[in-house]
């Protein structure tokens, strides 16, 4: 193996990788059980205690 092949295996997997992931965090943000938690998250900073 030399960095020629081992740097085109990175590039393709990293992407495939990164792209996953970004789906992942996309549909966790947007599935519609946890609005309950982010809309009291987003409340927060507008608390007086």
């Amino acid at each position: 193996m030399d960095y020629e092949t081992i740097a085109a295996f990175a590039r393709t997997y990293g992407l495939v990788y990164l792209t996953i992931l970004f789906i992942a965090v996309l549909a966790y943000a947007l599935w519609p059980r946890n609005k309950k938690k982010f809309d009291h998250a987003a409340r927060i900073p507008l608390r007086e205690d």
